[in-house]
C-alpha cells in the first residue's frame, strides 16, 4: 500500500510538472523588443481600433473623458463578474510604471508584471495576433494619457475560476496561432481581418463560446448570447446581416443601420471607436465581414 501511494504521488508530481511545462506561456524579454520604438501619433489609431476606452473609461464617458482610463466597468459572464482595472498612467493605481516589455506581455500574452495571469475578459488572445510595431505605438500613446488615482475594483469570481494558474491550461487550448478566416483575400479584406480579429476583437462578443469560455471558431462571428442575459449579440455573417459594404461602413461611422435603427448598449462605445478610424479602415472591416463564409 505504501509503495502504491509513493508511485501514485510520483505520477501526480510528474503529471503536474509536465502540465506546467507544456502550458508555459509565451513571454517577451527585453532582447525581443530591442530597437523597437513607438510613435504616439500612430498609437492613437491603434488605441481606437483596439477599443481600450470601451472597457477602461467610465461607462458613460464622452469626448476627452474617454481618454481617462480609470476602469470600473463590470462585465458579467457565466464564470463571474469581471471589472475593468485602472490602466491610466497613475504609478500606483494604474500602469504608469510599466516598461515596454511589461506592456507587451500584458497585452499580447495575458501576463502581468508580477507574473500572474490575467483573465481572458481582457482580450489578449486577440491582441496576440497584433503586429509588434502597433503594440509599441500603442504603448507610446499610453504615455501621453492622463493619470487617475482611483483604485481598481476586484473581480467577483468564485472558486475554481479564481485559480489564476489554471489560465495556463486555458491559454494553451485557446491562444490562437493564426487568423480564423483564411483563404484568398484581397488586400482590403486582409486589412479588415487584421482590424477585426487582432485589434477590434469582434469575435469576443459576436462568436459563441464552449463550456470553458473559449471561442467556438467553427461558428466565427455567428452571434452569441448576451452575457448580461438580455437578448443576443448579432450574427455578422453576410447571409444573416444582409448589408452592403457601404452600409456596414456607414454603420461603423455613425451607428445607424440601413433601417434607421441605432446602435445600443456596448456597441455604442464600439461605434465611437470605429468613428475615429479612417474611412478606408471602416471599409476594410466591412469588406472582411462580407468575405466571411455564410452560415449553414
Amino acid at each position: 500500500m505504501k509503495r502504491a501511494l509513493i508511485v501514485f504521488g510520483l505520477v501526480v508530481i510528474v503529471g503536474l510538472g509536465g502540465g506546467l511545462w507544456l502550458t508555459q506561456p509565451d513571454i517577451y524579454f527585453e532582447d525581443d523588443l530591442a530597437g523597437l520604438t513607438g510613435d504616439a501619433e500612430a498609437g492613437e489609431a491603434v488605441f481606437w481600433a483596439a477599443g481600450c476606452a470601451s472597457c477602461h473609461a467610465a461607462e458613460d464617458a464622452e469626448g476627452e473623458a474617454r481618454l481617462l482610463l480609470t476602469g470600473g466597468q463590470a462585465f458579467p459572464s457565466d464564470f463571474g463578474t469581471f471589472r475593468a482595472p485602472n490602466i491610466s498612467q497613475d504609478p500606483i493605481h494604474g500602469i504608469g510604471t510599466w516598461t515596454q516589455v511589461e506592456f507587451f506581455n500584458a497585452v499580447q500574452n495575458g501576463i502581468s508584471p508580477d507574473g500572474s495571469h490575467y483573465y481572458p475578459a481582457f482580450p489578449y488572445t486577440a491582441y496576440h495576433l497584433a503586429e509588434r510595431q502597433d503594440i509599441a505605438d500603442l504603448y507610446a500613446f499610453f504615455q501621453t494619457l492622463p493619470a487617475s488615482d482611483v483604485p481598481s475594483e476586484p473581480h467577483d469570481v468564485g472558486f475554481p475560476y479564481s485559480i489564476r494558474l489554471a489560465m495556463r491550461g486555458w491559454n494553451f487550448l485557446n491562444m490562437p496561432d493564426g487568423y480564423t478566416v483564411s483563404g484568398d483575400l484581397t488586400e482590403e479584406e486582409e486589412r479588415g481581418r487584421y482590424l477585426a480579429e487582432a485589434l477590434a476583437h469582434c469575435g469576443e462578443c459576436h462568436t459563441p463560446r464552449d463550456g470553458l469560455g473559449g471561442l467556438d471558431r467553427s461558428r466565427w462571428l455567428a452571434g452569441a448570447p448576451n452575457p448580461s442575459g438580455r437578448g443576443t449579440i448579432p450574427d455578422l455573417r453576410p447571409d444573416a446581416l444582409g448589408w452592403s459594404q457601404g452600409e456596414i461602413a456607414a454603420y461603423l461611422n455613425d451607428g445607424f443601420t440601413p433601417d434607421f435603427d441605432a446602435a445600443g448598449g456596448h456597441m455604442t462605445s464600439v461605434i465611437g471607436n470605429m468613428a475615429e478610424l479612417t474611412e478606408a479602415d471602416r471599409n476594410a472591416i466591412a469588406a472582411y465581414l462580407l468575405a466571411l463564409p455564410n452560415g449553414s
